[in-house]
């Protein structure tokens, strides 16, 4: 196949490109960065593709295959490395705002709200956060488990509530 034939049956293949595109992105500029991409790829490797096999095969294989780089890519830059004790800010996203100066609530202004909080409710939330599951809550509380249930959902929303007020 020359060049002049496959620039042509791959242009052809644009609008088909464009559809698997948006329904691997769900996002109209991804989408269309995508077809880019792959155009380059299909392009800069066409040497690699057989003749009389299935060109739309082909560069479908090529787009999901950058789409799936692409994202293990942008999985590996969202992830921090964490440094502290408590594994506190692993896999926290950018976006958080926790720790930052410019966050609504300082790690003091939260922990003094859970502070204010009694004692029978606080201990199942903080047990909760620290990583325990609702069964062993309960066990460790000698508390059934839609008790647990119910104390940590209304001491998230006084929290939500206190921390509103504070602001």
């Amino acid at each position: 196949m020359t060049a002049m034939e496959f620039n042509h049956k791959l242009m052809g293949l644009q609008n088909n490109l464009k559809y698997f595109a948006y329904t691997l992105t769900s996002n109209y500029e991804d989408a269309q960065d995508l077809v880019q991409e792959t155009f380059l790829k299909a392009l800069t490797n066409r040497e690699k593709f057989t003749d009389n096999t299935n060109l739309k095969a082909w560069t479908f294989t090529i787009m999901k295959n950058t789409f799936i780089n692409n994202y293990r890519q942008s999985v590996r830059s969202n992830t921090i490395l964490d440094k502290t004790d408590d594994l506190y800010y692993l896999n926290l996203p950018k976006e958080s705002g926790l720790g930052l100066p410019d966050s609504n609530y300082s790690v003091k202004e939260i922990q003094k709200a859970i502070g204010a909080i009694s004692e029978e409710q606080r201990t199942p939330f903080e047990m909760y956060n620290q990583g325990y599951k609702y069964k062993e809550i309960a066990e460790k509380l000698n508390l059934s488990i839609g008790t647990v249930k119910s104390r940590i959902f209304f001491t998230r929303k006084k929290l939500m509530e206190t921390l509103k007020e504070s602001q």
